[in-house]
């Protein structure tokens, strides 16, 4: 999984400060430039974690009045790319700005689609986390980390001419309240979020004092009063108009699913997906016959080995060894076999702390500034814990056993999400294609495909988990529109991600809230995206018959960017192919 399309939202700036763009490339990238500097106007802590000079210190204003600004920019931006459209005469600098306007109408339809259905609720705790935590981190500058302070102060109202962001969300809370038809957050939303304030509180404090900052006392202990203030404010006025009902209108459902670039109905996918799932069981179940065999256990149902795998987990020690290990040998296979074409810098693995986990609690890949890039790498970070109900800490057993490692080194490491976005950096595509053609299905979709063409080269352990994940995948796909739909409750999803897909209860329970208040829509996006990728593989080697080779059409899929399936199969048809 890929970390916030904010934190993407730059990405492009910097993509070509190690290469000399094309000359369509640099008109591309002018155009651009509009939303660039858009996005950084509304959105400076995404702008300064790309590092983009000048924003380290600027802090968002979650108003009404900017929110009104916001869409009347992008309106206006929208109509000066489509003039400069119809002027444009080069094909490949056109294709981008069709992928740039479809970008802006896609945010203002999105836009337009919440504010008439929703309360404009926030959390703030998650906000004011993320914001700092791009500063306070291990491969910022040391002479970047005081703007944190700066911008904590600006957060809590202590510098003038800012007044509190806990203070602006109530406000604008409130002006809308009187709305009686807008809907309230789900409550399990609202849970969770009041839930996790002080463990992002008491993180950000453990980072403040790591990199011994000056002067955030003041400020810090500020941050604590207000964050107490706003969620009595959110216990007394927001939760008494929470949904019960955790289920989106559909009309903004179908939204979500656009954004995240599904291109199947949610009819047709699920449909698929439950084939799917039902063939990865087949395979799982031939897989498990001989790792029971091998290990002469007494059940070969791919349950009970799987079970049996995740006993042998890692010691809290060995586990980025073990990782690091597993890396260095698919790698290894890579180049053997000419899969695909590394970056010449490392990849890199975390724990994620107590906080981290709260903002995420699944695996995920946190993409590194690609702007002004440093030598700074994106990271694979790996949460061993999550919070069921009543804040009871849940431990995983789904990622730190060897077995395990595999397939999940080849998704969020290489040769998935971190390949790609460290191959950007050193090969270098236009802005468009890298940052506003970007979506979940497309950058998801190759994570599992990349699962895919390493399953082969794993050990049989290897293989089975990497078929659980696959599976996972699928029921993903099944489970989150029908959970919207009612057709399923949490609790029957709860059992099929447990019983069936044989995930530990802090798995399982991160999964269901990821489909039902998280970012629902979002995880049907793997098997979409992989589905795809699989059709236009098969289409390419029927047409190419012996001359194709899987690591040039891997290199030049990556040289794409990040194109969505039914640009990517254009590309290729067109370039790759001929």
């Amino acid at each position: 999984m890929v970390s916030s399309r904010w934190l993407l939202a730059l990405a492009g700036v910097g993509l070509l400060a190690q290469t000399t763009p094309q000359a369509w490339v640099a008109k591309s990238n002018q155009n651009a430039q509009l939303l660039i500097d858009l996005g950084a106007k509304y959105g400076p802590e995404g702008a300064s974690s790309q590092g983009m000079p000048g924003f380290d210190e600027k802090i968002s204003q979650p108003t009404a009045e900017n929110s009104a600004k916001s869409k009347a920019d992008l309106e206006a931006a929208g109509k000066e790319l489509r003039a400069r459209m119809a002027k444009e005469t080069d094909p490949l600098v056109k294709q981008d700005l069709e992928i740039l306007i479809a970008d802006v109408e896609r945010d203002l339809r999105s836009q337009e689609a919440s504010e008439k259905t929703f309360l404009p609720y926030m959390n703030v705790a998650g906000l004011i986390f993320s914001g700092e935590k791009t500063l306070l981190d291990e491969q910022t500058a040391a002479g970047r980390r005081p703007a944190a302070v700066v911008r904590l102060r600006r957060y809590t109202g202590l510098e003038a001419g800012y007044t509190p962001i806990t203070k602006l969300a109530m406000e604008r809370y409130r002006t809308q309240a009187k709305n009686p038809a807008l809907l309230g957050p789900a409550k399990l939303q609202v849970e969770k979020n009041l839930e996790n304030t002080s463990t992002l509180v008491t993180g950000l404090g453990i980072l403040l004092e790591k990199y011994k900052l000056q002067g955030y006392s003041e400020a810090y202990a500020k941050l604590r009063e207000q964050l107490a203030e706003y969620d009595e404010f959110v216990r007394k006025e927001v939760m008494p108009r929470a949904r019960t009902d955790f289920r989106l209108p559909p009309a903004i459902y179908q939204t979500a699913l656009d954004n995240y670039g599904v291109d199947y109905t949610s009819a047709e996918l699920a449909k698929l997906a439950h084939a799917g799932f039902i063939d990865i069981q087949k395979q799982m179940a031939e897989v498990a016959v001989r790792v029971a065999k091998a290990r002469k256990l007494p059940s070969s149902d791919y349950r009970s080995v799987i079970r049996a795998l995740k006993k042998e987990q890692f010691a809290a020690d060995d586990i980025l060894p073990k990782y690091e290990a597993t890396l260095k040998a698919i790698e290894e296979i890579v180049r053997k076999n000419k899969l695909l074409t590394l970056p010449t810098r490392p990849a890199r693995i975390v724990i994620a702390s107590a906080a981290e986990t709260a903002q995420q609690p699944a695996p995920h890949m946190q993409p590194p500034p690609l702007m002004n890039n440093k030598g700074e790498r994106g990271s694979f970070v790996l949460p061993l814990a999550t919070k069921g109900a009543n804040g009871v800490e849940m431990k995983y057993d789904d990622f730190t056993f060897a077995a395990a490692a595999w397939t999940l080194t080849a998704h969020e490491a290489r040769p998935g999400h971190e390949l790609q976005f460290a191959s950007m950096v050193e090969r270098g595509v236009s802005l468009a294609r890298a940052m506003f053609a970007f979506n979940s299905t497309n950058v998801e979709g190759w994570g599992l495909y990349a699962e895919w063409f390493m399953l082969p080269y794993m050990p049989d352990e290897g293989k089975l988990i990497s078929l659980q994940l696959r599976m996972l995948r699928a029921a993903r796909a099944f489970l989150d529109p029908e959970l919207q739909a009612g057709k399923i409750t949490p609790e029957q999803a709860m059992r099929v991600l447990e019983e069936d897909v044989v995930c530990s209860k802090a798995f399982a329970t991160e999964e269901v809230e990821r489909f039902t208040f998280r970012m629902p829509g979002q995880a049907v996006s793997y098997y979409d995206g992989y589905s795809r990728l699989l059709e236009l593989r098969l289409e390419v080697e029927k047409a190419m018959g012996a001359k194709f080779e899987a690591g040039k059409f891997h290199d030049f899929i990556l040289s794409q960017g990040l194109l969505p399936p039914g640009l990517l199969r254009k590309a290729v048809l067109a370039e790759f192919v001929k």
